[in-house]
């Protein structure tokens, strides 16, 4: 009788023992987990510089902030993209939603008064989407790696070009 309270109080310590020792494998395999959701960790505000290419062949530099707010477990974004060089200023916000590596969405750029929807893919913390409305198509490629971010926008028949912005979360 001894022997059986002995082994069970020992099966008990050596189960607790055991999942003592895994708890931290556990907590550290909650992050990874959680950034399969394509704008988990975006959340926050970013801000940096880059340029833009005009029409017109001009090239300007130009400084940016970038708000994100995350919900739906990682798989929500609402986005507000502010931009201001010597001569242009874009103010693009967006709301996206990610189902199974496909975005989908609405923006609008308020300093022109033009929305449209947005479609595209996501994987690796890379997005690649058309934006789009009557008067206005382009593609924004975003990257993010860690703390830093790029973005590109390339556009045609519009006032700009292209736009390249490296950010960073401040």
């Amino acid at each position: 009788m001894m022997t059986r309270i002995l082994s069970a109080r020992f099966s008990r310590i050596t189960f607790a023992a055991t999942m003592m020792s895994l708890a931290p494998s556990i907590v550290l395999m909650q992050p990874v987990l959680a950034q399969s959701a394509p704008f988990a960790g975006m959340a926050g505000v970013w801000s940096g510089s880059g340029s833009i290419s005009l029409a017109n062949g001009t090239k300007e530099r130009i400084k940016c902030r970038a708000t994100y707010a995350v919900g739906d477990n990682g798989n929500g974004l609402q986005q507000t993209l502010r931009c201001a060089s010597d001569s242009y200023k874009f103010e693009l916000s967006s709301n996206v939603k990610s189902a199974g590596g496909k975005i989908t969405g609405t923006w609008s750029e308020t300093s022109r008064n033009v929305s449209g929807e947005l479609e595209g893919r996501a994987g690796n913390g890379s997005f690649q989407v058309l934006v789009s409305s009557p008067s206005f198509t382009a593609s924004l490629n975003l990257t993010t790696r860690g703390n830093s971010q790029t973005v590109k926008i390339t556009s045609q028949g519009t006032e700009f070009s292209g736009v390249t912005i490296t950010l960073a979360r401040s």
